[in-house]
């Protein structure tokens, strides 16, 4: 049995760097990840997904967990991170701070959640893509 050599340390960290980028990147702004890798389709297509789900959420006048006081409360606050830049630049503006007093505003808030969570899908394909585990 013959075994390959071993690559360099030093190489294989500065790839192991370049491979998380897509995968930061892609949850910080949606469509960023595959923007990156030059997949300008589906990027385009993930990135107006996301934002129209997050902005037809917030129209809805659906909230955005801050705080998790109990499980349920502890999936939405990891939802909603899960829309990176949308999520943060909305709650500093004080965007979703009422409380869900219609049914509307209760299905807003799961738009704002279901958003967040595509965006994490979409940046672990973004991963995926970069690290070879998924072609195209």
């Amino acid at each position: 049995m013959s075994t390959t050599p071993n690559k360099p340390l030093a190489g294989k960290k500065q790839e192991q760097r370049f491979v998380f980028m897509p995968l930061i990147a892609g949850w910080l702004v949606p469509g960023a990840g595959h923007f990156l890798l030059g997949k300008w389709i589906r990027g385009t297509l993930l990135a107006v997904s996301i934002v129209a789900m997050f902005a037809m959420g917030l129209a809805m006048q659906g909230k955005l967990y801050v705080s998790a006081h109990n499980v349920l409360d502890l999936l939405g606050v990891a939802g909603d991170l899960g829309s990176g830049v949308l999520y943060i630049v909305s709650h500093l503006l004080g965007l979703g701070a009422q409380p869900v007093q219609t049914t509307v505003a209760d299905y807003g808030t799961k738009f704002v959640v279901v958003a967040g969570l595509l965006n994490i899908i979409a940046a672990v394909d973004a991963h995926n893509l970069s690290t070879g585990r998924k072609r195209s």
